[in-house]
Order: C-alpha cells, then sequence, then structure tokens
C-alpha cells in the first residue's frame, strides 16, 4: 500500500485545497515551500480555462501562495495538448477567453468561424447568444464538438453562474451531439499532467476536494488520492460514493504532518 512518504510528484486541485475566496487555506503556503524545498515535482491544476497560467500565478500570488506558472495545469493547456495531437495545425471555433484562445494559438491552432474542425467551448464571463448559435450550425454542419470542462455551474459574488457543463447541455440538445470532454474527471487530463512533468502514476498522488471529479479522475488513472476536507466534500458525503480515497485530511495542513 502507497503511503504519502512513497510519492515522487504531486498534482493538487487549486480552489477547495490550496485558496477559498482568494485566501491562503493553512499550510498552502508551507505545503508548496515543502515541495520547492525538496525538489518534488509537482503541479496545481484547474478546470477553469478562463485565465493564462501566468493569470493563475498572480493570483495565487495576491494569496501570499508563490506557485510559477510552469506549475499550473489548466484544462484549457490539457484541450490544447489533446487537439494538437489529434489535429496538428487544425482549425477550431471557440467559444472561450484568454486562457483557452492563448492556448489553442500556441498549440499551432487557427482560431476561425470558417470550415473549423473542431468547436471548442470553454468558460467566459459573457456566453453571447450569436456564439452559441455559430457553434450550433458548425457543429451541424460537421464540426467536431470538445468541451474544457463539465463544470456546469461557476462561482461569482452575486451567486452560481452557469459554466461550460451548462452550456455544453444546450448545445446537446439543439444539435444531438456530445462534446468530448477533456477535463477533470477525465483522467487524460491527469496523464497529460504527469507528462508535463515526467511523473509516474505509481509515484504520483492527486490532492483533491471533490469526489466526483479530483477523486475518481485520480483513481482511475492509478495514483494515490489525497481527499481534504477544506473545500467542497465533508466528511459525511463520503459514504455516498461506491469509492473511497486512500488518504482522508482535513486540509493540507494535516497533509504535512505525513509528509
Amino acid at each position: 500500500m502507497r503511503t504519502p512518504q512513497d510519492i515522487e510528484c504531486w498534482l493538487t486541485d487549486m480552489d477547495g485545497v490550496l485558496v477559498h475566496e482568494n485566501q491562503a487555506i493553512p499550510g498552502a503556503a508551507e505545503l508548496i515551500g515543502r515541495w520547492v524545498d525538496t525538489s518534488r515535482r509537482f503541479l496545481v491544476l484547474t478546470n477553469n480555462s478562463i485565465f493564462t497560467p501566468r493569470d493563475l500565478a498572480a493570483r495565487l500570488s495576491w494569496s501570499g501562495l508563490a506557485v510559477p506558472e510552469e506549475n499550473i495545469w489548466t484544462s484549457a493547456l490539457a484541450t490544447a495538448q489533446f487537439l494538437a495531437n489529434q489535429a496538428p495545425g487544425g482549425r477550431a471555433f471557440v467559444i472561450g477567453e484568454a486562457g483557452l484562445t492563448t492556448a489553442l494559438h500556441e498549440a499551432g491552432f487557427i482560431l476561425t468561424d470558417s470550415e473549423p474542425d473542431y468547436v471548442v467551448l470553454g468558460e467566459t464571463r459573457t456566453y453571447s447568444f450569436e456564439a452559441i448559435t455559430s457553434a450550433i450550425r458548425l457543429i451541424m454542419g460537421g464540426a467536431k464538438f470538445i468541451a474544457t470542462n463539465p463544470d456546469v455551474t461557476g462561482p461569482s459574488p452575486q451567486g452560481v453562474l452557469p459554466a461550460t457543463g451548462s452550456v455544453a447541455a444546450l448545445i446537446s440538445k439543439a444539435t444531438g451531439r456530445q462534446p468530448y470532454i477533456v477535463g477533470k474527471p477525465n483522467p487524460m487530463m491527469f496523464r497529460s499532467a504527469m507528462n508535463r512533468i515526467e511523473a509516474h502514476s505509481e509515484t504520483t498522488a492527486m490532492i483533491g476536494d471533490r469526489m466526483d471529479t479530483d477523486i475518481i479522475a485520480g483513481m482511475e488513472a492509478g495514483l494515490l488520492t489525497v481527499l481534504v476536507l477544506s473545500g467542497i466534500t465533508r466528511r459525511d458525503d463520503i459514504n455516498t460514493f461506491p469509492f473511497r480515497p486512500n488518504r482522508i485530511y482535513d486540509d493540507v495542513e494535516a497533509l504535512l504532518q505525513d509528509l
């Protein structure tokens, strides 16, 4: 049975694990410092496709967490890498923001609404009815449908907002086509992250706060799974799932005691 002491590489979710409402969670800064001091390879994972790694590194810095941009892996980056492998130099119609469009540009894609190979749906602050209509027509015309993540809602100061999964459902209902979703809980996002840091599943762990994304995807990717109770999942929720994480901690500060 693997233990945290056996782990050489770490993947960790961001919201609910390292930060909560832009405030660092106790132990987060110390955990990152431990990884840096011991030369552990690690990546901070997020399904959020709005921001570039540079944007997210700045946001984490404001919370007191020093995470280099090269240690951040987003669903936008995973999507761009997946599509670059599928259709090098391809064409895509994109609904999303800088995190997604920049990743696709850097992967060699042409962003266009003229005969695209793919319609790529990510998160944005303002979903356009015109853009959604174009996406529907392009998919019905033969473009393949890709979504960065399945999250149906996202947070805002005013309350929940519709997110990628909700808009994907609208497009699917109109077209009869389901998207291929790259982000969590698809283990592909974890495998692409591990490739990024040359990690092996036997010596890699995933820290997350959600059973239905972080833990199930980590389990399916063959990783040591670590659930922290500082985010979405409560202890009483765990028994409602037909699988369990390898380790459960109140927060990353408690995890530190086992490293």
